[in-house]
């Protein structure tokens, strides 16, 4: 299990050391930094997965670091200030914070807060795993030549190639089986989803698929036909 790393920007180094001592008791990870200046040199090295960062610090504030961290980064960020005003809380979330503690706090409160913002975090990655899972599922890639089903687009070496739905059918079909070779009569009987009678509009299709894939379609460098059997797409283009 992975352990989480917090980072914890403070410039009172009571404040600093009392916390971390109660983090780590809890099984986190904790780097310190004094100022924002150090705590960004720290997220240049360290894999970080929330921050607490104080409002009031020397040479970087807490509100500079964190506007300056949202440029990079989406983990969570919990701004720390001995400030009560309602204009603070809501300058810290505006900047890109996710919550506010005010000072002085209980490390029973502060941990609340981690713990909830973990999980938070936590679910947003796996639903952007799951997201991303799901469109590699549904593209697939033979050397410059992408075809995706969720959004029915092509493209060769990053240019969208217009092809037609049956043209669209018959390339999803050749590029899910990269290697295999398919008969016309397999193709249109796949495609058309009835019996092959007529295979001659196989031949038409595919020349037009070339025309549009191929940079030099007498000389195919994706779409290629297996003579007397039928046609394929080559593993490795």
């Amino acid at each position: 299990m992975e352990v989480n790393h917090i980072l914890l920007v403070e410039d009172d180094k009571e404040i600093r050391e009392g916390v971390e001592i109660y983090l780590r008791s809890q099984g986190y990870q904790v780097f310190q930094a004094a100022d924002g200046v150090e705590g960004l040199k720290i997220l240049e090295k360290e894999k970080i997965h929330l921050a607490i960062v104080d409002v009031m610090m020397p040479r970087m504030d807490g509100i500079t670091m964190t506007v300056k961290l949202r440029e990079k980064y989406d983990f969570p960020v919990i701004i720390l200030s001995a400030k009560t005003e309602e204009v603070d809380k809501i300058m810290g979330l505006n900047i890109g914070a996710d919550d506010y503690v005010s000072k002085p706090f209980t490390p029973m409160e502060l941990l609340a807060r981690v713990n909830s913002q973990l999980r938070r975090y936590k679910k947003y990655l796996d639903m952007v795993e799951a997201r991303d899972h799901k469109e590699k599922s549904n593209t697939y890639v033979i050397g410059g030549l992408e075809l995706n089903e969720d959004a029915v687009e092509v493209t060769v070496d990053g240019k969208l190639a217009k092809l037609t739905p049956i043209e669209f059918k018959i390339l999803a079909l050749l590029m899910k089986n990269p290697g295999r070779v398919f008969s016309a009569e397999e193709i249109y009987e796949r495609v058309w989803n009835e019996r092959a009678i007529n295979t001659d509009t196989i031949m038409v299709h595919v020349r037009k698929i070339r025309e549009k894939i191929e940079i030099n379609p007498r000389e195919p460098k994706y779409l290629k036909v297996v003579w007397g059997v039928g046609y394929k797409i080559e593993k490795q283009a």
